[in-house]
């Protein structure tokens, strides 16, 4: 299992972008969590086996969002996020 941290830049708030990867996580088998920041971000901690969290993070890119996100930064992470499932942080 493997974690990573990704940042999306561009128009990602207030355009059903965490409803939208929420939503997407269901038909994956990836947990953690996504949320804005202050700075109009959207910071998005998954983990899951590479292969499912690769495909997670392409249906991420290759959904509407794709019209959005004019930029994504992605890292991987020591510590897998901690969620039950995947939800949306409001914090």
């Amino acid at each position: 299992m493997i974690s990573t941290q990704v940042f999306y830049s561009g128009h990602v708030q207030g355009v059903g972008f965490r409803y939208t990867v929420k939503q997407l996580a269901k038909g994956f088998d990836v947990t953690g969590w996504v949320r804005n920041l202050a700075d109009g971000r959207v910071e998005l901690q998954a983990s899951g086996d590479r292969g499912e969290l690769a495909a997670f993070l392409d249906a991420i890119a290759n959904s509407e969002l794709r019209a959005h996100i004019k930029e994504q930064t992605q890292a991987p992470v020591a510590q897998p996020p901690l969620a039950r499932g995947f939800e949306i942080r409001h914090d």
